[in-house]
């Protein structure tokens, strides 16, 4: 696991990046926001796709919710980045629409982007809503 913290617009994120899976149930999410939020100190988190397991693209399994539930509980904002359209669950996409929309949970194809999101920088809503 590799992260980087970035500030912008006197907001740090940290960019969490790692080939190997990060967040696989509610307790390994637990676990990553305890140790990015001690070791960095940041409440911004964006994480590359590949480190979360594909059961949370599966919304039947209920388990986005558990999970982005937790980052909500401790107050913490999450951006999730990558490539999303191998995705064709037309509920998936929903989902990842109206979160865009909101003010604590991203969908972005780009770890920039999801920087952008957290730190209140994007500028075109058009450019960077990232849609399927």
């Amino acid at each position: 696991m590799k992260t980087e913290i970035i500030k912008k617009n006197n907001t740090e994120v940290a960019v969490v990046s790692s080939d190997e899976l990060l967040i696989t149930d509610v307790q390994s999410a637990l676990d990553l926001i305890m140790t990015v939020k001690y070791e960095t100190g940041c409440t911004n988190i964006a994480v590359n796709k590949g480190a979360i397991v594909n059961d949370f693209f599966v919304l039947s399994t209920c388990l986005a919710g558990e999970i982005l539930q937790k980052f909500i509980n401790y107050g913490v904002r999450f951006a999730i980045y990558g490539d999303f359209s191998k995705y064709t669950s037309k509920p998936l996409k929903d989902f990842i629409y109206e979160s865009n929309k909101g003010k604590d949970i991203y969908f972005q194809p780009t770890a920039s982007l999801a920087v952008d999101k957290l730190t209140g920088c994007a500028k075109n809503k058009k450019r960077d809503s990232y849609e399927l």
